[in-house]
């Protein structure tokens, strides 16, 4: 079966893939080297690779449509059309950092590490980096036109930051307004709630996406669903309960380590990397569902 690439990529594919899979009979000199036909044995091995997130079929566009398959890397859970030669770079990755970073410290703290137990040093990373530096990226997302990446690094920019003023010691004196602890915490629960169904919400818009698009959000939902559910289902001395908030800070790091995980899948490519982070697309996916035609087609033969 021919495939033919699309030229508006993300940049994660080897030198010379969209040449080699535009023309087939391909002899020329590309990048100082002879371009050449791959072998039936080589594109088995290239499309069972891009199953999985890597190889040279993993980032290009084998279908008709012009538009390229899901990836965490870009932000993008569903096909989304390539921007050619577009003025800004890819925004994903930095909104995804300043996620991850935030998120790594305060789960760490939320699981008690080393016995520390108060936020107070998240408060000036979510001001700085989880908050105006993803809030930037959400906005940068916009501009190359990806709606889901705008609305999510957006949103949780503007979580952290609200996060940030709510607890900033002596600052905007909220938790002290309340006279009675119990209805902050109830209210902090609501918070926390809030964030679990709207991070619900962008978790089914990742179904037909990569697995580590969906561990993404799927680890970051059940962080949220255990916090809310601490602060609101308190202990005997009427403290948000440690073990559930242990829990959804060890789904917390989780959804760090996932953020970070598509953070270098978006940045990582030819120029200067030396592999292709695997992002593994689901079977049901765009994606998944094309590369089992192919080899269906190719079985056959």
């Amino acid at each position: 079966m021919a495939t033919t690439a699309n030229t508006d990529h993300t940049g994660n594919h080897p030198p010379g893939a969209e040449k080699m899979y535009q023309d087939p009979n391909n002899t020329a000199n590309t990048n100082g080297g002879i371009g050449r036909q791959m072998t039936h044995e080589e594109h088995q091995t290239a499309v069972a690779a891009s199953m999985f997130g890597y190889g040279p079929l993993a980032h290009v566009n084998t279908s008709a449509s012009g538009r390229l398959p899901a990836f965490g890397g870009e932000f993008q859970p569903g096909l989304y059309k390539g921007v050619k030669d577009r003025k800004f770079a890819n925004p994903a990755p930095l909104g995804l950092s300043a996620f991850a970073l935030t998120t790594f410290v305060l789960s760490l703290i939320n699981m008690n590490t080393r016995g520390v137990g108060h936020p107070n040093l998240v408060v000036g990373i979510a001001f700085g980096y989880g908050g105006l530096v993803q809030l930037l990226a959400g906005m940068w997302e916009m501009a190359v036109g990806n709606t889901f990446g705008a609305t999510a690094l957006s949103s949780y920019g503007g979580f952290w930051l609200s996060f940030a003023i709510i607890l900033t010691p002596g600052g905007f004196a909220i938790e002290e307004a309340y006279t009675n602890m119990t209805d902050f915490l109830d209210a902090f629960g609501f918070f926390l709630m809030g964030w679990f169904i709207f991070t619900t919400i962008l978790l089914l818009c990742t179904l037909r996406s990569t697995i580590a698009f969906f561990t993404l959000f799927f680890t970051l939902d059940l962080a949220f669903l255990l916090l809310g559910i601490g602060y609101l289902h308190r202990d005997a001395k009427g403290e948000p309960n440690p073990p559930v908030i242990k829990a959804g800070g060890f789904f917390g790091l989780l959804a760090a380590f996932a953020a970070w995980y598509n953070a270098i899948a978006g940045i990582a490519d030819d120029s200067n990397s030396f592999f292709i982070i695997p992002v593994a697309h689901f079977p049901w996916s765009v994606k998944g569902q094309e590369l089992r035609k192919e080899k269906s087609e190719r079985a056959t033969v």
